[in-house]
């Protein structure tokens, strides 16, 4: 049975000169990759060594080209595979008759190359209807490990799952990710957190887009996955034990996951129970940071096991997440500096140190999730809302030309960092 937030706490260890600081998650030591140039791979097969090139292009946000990453597409595509996935876009993709075309192979041949990959090992994204499906190359996060992962089970993860989490791992252990968020330009983030329901359920000044129930109300249709990230940590052996069955697709998200088989469908009244009991766990849920769209997605994260967390945690990155709408505000008169609040803040942005009876908060770090203060047993600790917040983007299209200029810029940098000899 899953564990409760308060037994996943567990009992802090006592004594005078105790601190609940940062370092607590314990991530993997920095495993910076060697760069490699294309020449260094003269007796790779070419179709994975241009398949490895289109990975590793900054515009898809990828690692550099290395061993770790051409050991990935080798793992993830037979060689008759990667001819094939070598001639896809990313953004408008292809049909299979384009692909054909490009391959000079006939349709027959091309197609049910394209559909394993895409509904079988779910290595690529397929849009569309049967006869008019495009294919589209993911970039490796965001993308193909969300996508390969989301429809498992911890039950039937195979031997080649299991090996894509050890090979994805590697490259997310570099932080090159990280690479592509430290921008000059003010970033705009991609998600938002929704603060847990019981520490702004009677605030006044919460709004709508605030509450995970308002964010429901849009759609009719949900879809239920797995946490990729607590099932690759599991895959590892260092899970957390909490739940993995509550990531969410909404509208046409959902529709496509369901359709093509990696999600299960669920009613609202699910989604809502569902994503109650991962706030009972600790976990924080968090939505793309859009206010109308055809289509959501909502995860359910931990500090411990989460990459999108992680890039703060880790790698101290933290412009993918939206500037929280509610800050924790402590009444020292009624804290007991039992570091609780620590223990249970996903992002490490909270110190405390019960000898000196010190409390320290990094605002910098902080999502405004709330956990500290439903996990505080005194009551000391209130969520109030910042002087002036920003509100999410309109749009799918809004948020996109907003995050552009930034994107572009790290782009940009990271190219000419590869580029340098």
């Amino acid at each position: 049975m899953p564990q409760p937030m308060d037994d996943l706490l567990g009992k802090l260890p006592g004594g005078a000169d105790e601190l609940v600081q940062r370092s607590r998650f314990g991530f993997p030591r920095l495993r910076p990759l060697r760069p490699r140039r294309r020449r260094d791979y003269a007796h790779l097969p070419g179709p994975y060594l241009e398949l490895a090139c289109k990975l590793a292009s900054p515009l898809r946000g990828g690692p550099p080209l290395c061993d770790q990453l051409v050991a990935l597409v080798q793992h993830v595509f037979t060689e008759e595979e990667a001819a094939v996935a070598c001639h896809l876009g990313t953004f408008l993709g292809r049909t299979a008759s384009q692909v054909a075309r490009l391959a000079e192979r006939r349709v027959d041949e091309i197609e049910p190359v394209l559909e394993k990959l895409a509904l079988g090992k779910r290595a690529i994204g397929a849009l569309g209807p049967a006869e008019k499906r495009r294919y589209h190359l993911l970039p490796v996060m965001p993308g193909m490990f969300e996508l390969i992962l989301v429809g498992q089970s911890p039950q039937e993860l195979s031997p080649w799952h299991r090996r894509f989490v050890e090979l994805f791992e590697t490259l997310y252990d570099s932080g090159y990710i990280g690479q592509y968020q430290q921008n000059d330009r003010q970033p705009v983030p991609a998600v938002r957190v929704l603060p847990v329901g019981r520490s702004i359920e009677a605030h006044p000044l919460a709004l709508p887009s605030d509450h995970l129930e308002s964010v429901l109300e849009r759609f009719d249709i949900f879809g239920l996955g797995q946490c990729q990230c607590r099932l690759a940590t599991h895959a590892l052996g260092r899970g957390c034990g909490r739940a993995m069955d509550n990531c969410v697709a909404m509208g046409i998200w959902a529709e496509i996951g369901i359709a093509q088989g990696w999600l299960r469908r669920v009613s609202r009244k699910d989604v809502l129970e569902i994503k109650r009991h991962a706030e009972s766990q600790g976990l924080v849920n968090w939505v793309i940071n859009v206010e109308s769209a055809r289509g959501q997605v909502s995860c359910s994260c931990c500090g411990c096991c989460c990459h999108t967390f992680r890039l703060v945690t880790q790698f101290s990155a933290p412009g993918v997440i939206a500037p929280p709408r509610f800050l924790p505000r402590v009444d020292r008169k009624r804290c007991g500096y039992c570091g609780r609040c620590a223990a249970a803040c996903p992002v490490q942005s909270i110190t405390v140190e019960q000898r000196q009876r010190r409390y320290e908060h990094q605002q910098a770090r902080c999502i405004g999730c709330g956990l500290c203060a439903v996990g505080c047993p005194r009551q000391a600790i209130t969520m109030e809302p910042v002087a002036e917040p920003r509100r999410p983007m309109r749009n799918w299209l809004s948020l996109a030309l907003r995050i552009a200029p930034g994107a572009l810029q790290g782009v940009w940098r990271v190219w000419n960092q590869r580029r340098a000899p």
